[in-house]
């Protein structure tokens, strides 16, 4: 459709389409500025960005290797509990970053799904503690041992100090998400 057709008076259309391309002019030309001011930070964001979105596709992947009806959100609270042992509610919930409610759904679902059990805390007999079943703990471990195994294979042509300081960094990193 031309532009008399659109409604739009003829010549017009070119001044829209000029007018567009000088705006996207500007926009480039800034991003050109704030590259060179911040060239570091705008590369860690299109890193992080590309890691991110691979780690949620492969959280969900695992996620249904440990079984095939597991949220992959819930992947993390396993990683948690195999990690650190049996944990209570409030402990996972604030390690994940999650309200009350959505770790209680996440733990009900995990129990339907035998990977996980509740046993009363003997230090507080009023609360608690989540752990890992005994198959839940073997179907969790079989998928880390494969992921695991899938990095050494990815990272082959790095030095083992190159990979301790990757986890370093990413380390100090989430450390600063903290805070």
């Amino acid at each position: 459709m031309g532009a008399a057709e659109e409604g739009v008076e003829p010549g017009a259309q070119d001044d829209v389409e000029h007018g567009v391309e000088e705006e996207r002019d500007d926009i480039g030309h800034e991003a050109q500025e704030a590259q060179g001011e911040d060239r570091e930070f705008l590369s860690l964001e299109r890193e992080l960005s590309l890691l991110m979105r691979r780690a949620r596709a492969s959280s969900g992947e695992m996620a249904r290797q440990v079984h095939p009806d597991l949220e992959p959100a819930a992947y993390g609270l396993l990683v948690c509990l195999d990690d650190s042992g049996p944990q209570r509610a409030t402990d996972l919930a604030a390690f994940i970053g999650v309200g009350k409610a959505t770790m209680s759904r996440q733990l009900r679902a995990l129990e339907e799904l035998g990977l996980v059990a509740r046993e009363p805390d003997p230090a507080d007999g009023r609360a608690w503690l989540i752990r890992l079943t005994p198959d839940g703990r073997t179907r969790f471990r079989t998928v880390r041992a494969a992921r695991r195994a899938q990095y050494v294979r990815r990272l082959a042509s790095w030095e083992r100090t190159e990979v301790s300081e990757l986890a370093r960094l990413l380390g100090r990193l989430n450390a600063s998400a903290d805070t």
